[in-house]
């Protein structure tokens, strides 16, 4: 079975090889870290491809949006384009409401996209909005800001409701150290389906950008191990 295809398939690999070495040599040319939102948007270069990806009608509230899946597509390919696929019993054995946290501090996660079991987690982008599939998280991180005493910190970005036939799809960013202690308001398990019917045919459901931004972590390090039993198995 061929490969699903992730969002950078679809959106960038057609602009990639002749625009992000051009932006890769900007940012260098200008001594900016890439994995600085600020600094990234800084550049002209980076500016110029989100005008670009813009829609004629515009998004107004949106650009923000636009401009996250920008960066961390940019981080993808700048890291490799590396994809990881998770299969259903890993999802599974991830999105375990009894998984024991780690402990605190981590490396922080190389960038990268993780690919979820088709049709399998299903969220609301907002309040009011239908649900949709999560096709996956593009994920990095970095160390704890300078002066801040705290851990890393890790950006996830959600990709919804993503399908070959569909002309776009939605993103949510989550942005933050690994939440501590998390649960619901109505202390239901943490990624248990909130779709009707949902439990009885094993969907899973994620209820606001915290389980977002948590999912993000287990999958970063996931992403990890993956690349530290390649590194070590030679």
């Amino acid at each position: 079975m061929a490969p699903r295809p992730t969002p950078f398939d679809l959106v960038f690999a057609p602009l990639a090889d002749e625009r992000f070495p051009e932006l890769r040599g900007a940012l260098a040319a200008a001594g900016r870290d890439p994995r600085d939102r600020d600094a990234f948007l800084m550049t002209r270069e980076a500016v110029a491809m989100i005008h670009q990806l813009r829609p004629e009608e515009g998004l107004s509230e949106g650009i923000e949006l636009l401009a996250a899946l920008v960066h961390h597509a940019y981080l993808f390919w700048d890291a490799g384009s590396r994809t990881v696929t998770v299969t259903s019993a890993e999802c599974e054995a991830l999105l375990d409401p009894g998984r024991p946290e780690p402990e605190p501090g981590g490396e922080a996660a190389e960038p990268c996209y993780v690919q979820l079991p088709e049709r399998k987690v299903w969220a609301q982008a907002a309040p009011g909005m239908p649900f949709e599939p999560l096709d996956g998280c593009f994920v990095h991180g970095l160390g704890a800001p300078a002066g801040s005493g705290g851990g890393p910190i890790r950006w996830v970005l959600g990709i919804f409701g993503l399908h070959q036939e569909r002309m776009g799809f939605t993103v949510v960013e989550a942005v933050g150290p690994r939440p501590r202690g998390l649960v619901r308001p109505d202390n239901s398990p943490l990624f248990s389906s909130i779709l009707p019917g949902g439990t009885a045919v094993g969907l899973r459901s994620l209820a606001g950008a915290e389980e977002l931004l948590e999912l993000g972590w287990r999958l970063g390090d996931l992403a990890a191990a993956r690349g530290a039993a390649r590194v070590g198995g030679g």
